[in-house]
């Protein structure tokens, strides 16, 4: 393959910014993000949702990575890579305003023979239906006679710093089998897992969306064991250990189900599933379950505490980590609001501690964060334990129940307390 590509990268979250950094090591790339502050910290060596070090920062700007917010200083760039969000809206319908907006602007810039590669998750179709006729309309070019494109979904795992982005093996599409060859080459030189070529786009943006949603399902089926057996009587954990002693039992936990990939993915392909119709009552049932559990958790922690005779209006509730998964800053759609949420219906004074977070960040601006952990102070009618964050594993149960009143409440969700009042 020659190496004369160079890369724009648009969109520099969790997705884009490391497969910037990975492909700075062979190639020439531009890293464009429409935030400007976000700019100005990656220039600086500075990566806030932590995926990147600051080494790995100034490595890739030492490669002669560029790091920009006008897509008209990416106009010699021959490939764009697109990884911006693909979010649902309040009503749970996908959202793909960022995706329809990126490709706006990459048209604008748009040369004959350029190659335009989307890895945002999205329902099939979405690519050669929806992107396209942005890219012919803004750049006036002819697909597949002027321009290609190309698909490879994102597989980054927030937080997992053993599963980085060259080391996950990565499904590559193309829109023609030349351009679906190179396309293939280009994640092939950088992706030491090796890549997984898929015969059309849609089968690739197809096999993408249904990942995220079979671990919907599965945990949904978990978290109605959970209640099954929380009605029983019985300790789900224990049934999943006995269970698990059979070979083909696949072991899974209950949890909250948050974040950019779970808890929306399976929206894109209902969505496209309804538009045909067809209604997946599997999947719509999976997430309805799944979006209960954070009304289950405040639930218990209230009939405790009711239990216990402890007063609700103006009781202190004390929740331990707010992020949708453990040992990361990422709070996207996180679950954990939901509980806070309920709780304070019921005129509960929350408080909320999680070290992991950056508190100026818009999204947790307006969260009753404390900056550390009042242990000792007996302050709490109820702790919960929402994310199982290492050092959250690591404390005493003597430490948790010196952060409650009598009788301590402690709601473990995580599995990470020794003797919790209640467990999911």
């Amino acid at each position: 393959m020659k190496n004369d590509k160079k890369i724009c990268i648009v969109g520099l979250g969790y997705v884009g910014l490391p497969l910037a950094h990975a492909f700075s090591e062979k190639y020439k790339v531009v890293g464009l993000d429409i935030n400007k502050e976000r700019i100005d910290e990656l220039k600086n060596g500075f990566d806030r949702t932590l995926e990147l070090t600051e080494t790995q920062v100034k490595e890739a700007i030492a490669n002669g990575m560029e790091f920009i917010s006008d897509i008209k200083d990416a106009k010699e760039c021959n490939v764009f890579v697109v990884t911006v969000p693909t979010p649902i809206d309040n009503e749970n319908e996908p959202d793909l305003t960022p995706l329809i907006k990126s490709s706006q602007a990459v048209g604008t810039v748009l040369k004959k023979g350029d190659i335009v590669i989307y890895e945002s998750t999205v329902y099939p179709g979405v690519t050669e239906e929806v992107c396209v006729p942005e890219l012919e309309k803004a750049s006036g070019l002819k697909f597949n006679e002027d321009f290609f494109c190309g698909y490879s979904p994102e597989r980054i795992n927030p937080g997992d710093k053993e599963h980085t982005v060259t080391k996950i093996l990565k499904i590559t599409a193309g829109s023609t089998p030349q351009i679906a060859k190179e396309v293939d080459e280009l994640y092939k030189s950088i992706i030491t897992a090796g890549t997984h070529l898929a015969p059309s786009i849609k089968v690739a943006e197809a096999a993408k969306v249904i990942e995220n949603t079979q671990r919907d399902v599965n945990i949904a089926l978990m978290n109605e064991l959970a209640m099954i057996f929380d009605v029983m009587g019985i300790d789900t954990n224990a049934v999943l250990e006995a269970a698990a002693t059979k070979w083909n039992f696949i072991k899974l936990s209950p949890g909250l189900v948050g974040g950019h990939c779970i808890g929306v993915d399976p929206y894109y392909l209902t969505h496209k599933a309804q538009a045909l119709g067809y209604t997946p009552n599997l999947i719509l049932g999976a997430r309805h379950i799944n979006n209960g559990i954070s009304k289950l958790i405040a639930d218990k922690a209230i009939k405790y505490m009711i239990k216990a005779d402890k007063k609700l209006n103006g009781a202190n509730v004390l929740v331990m980590g707010v992020t949708f998964k453990e040992n990361c800053p990422d709070m996207r759609n996180t679950k954990v609001v939901d509980i806070i949420s309920e709780l304070q219906d019921y005129e509960c004074n929350v408080e909320v501690y999680d070290y992991w977070v950056d508190k100026s960040d818009k999204e947790s601006k307006e969260l009753p964060f404390i900056d550390e952990l009042p242990l000792g102070s007996h302050k709490y009618d109820a702790v919960i334990v929402a994310v199982g964050h290492d050092k959250f594993k690591e404390m005493s149960m003597a430490e948790y129940e010196s952060l409650c009143s009598e009788p301590p409440i402690i709601i473990d969700v995580k599995g990470v307390v020794e003797k919790p009042t209640w467990r999911l």
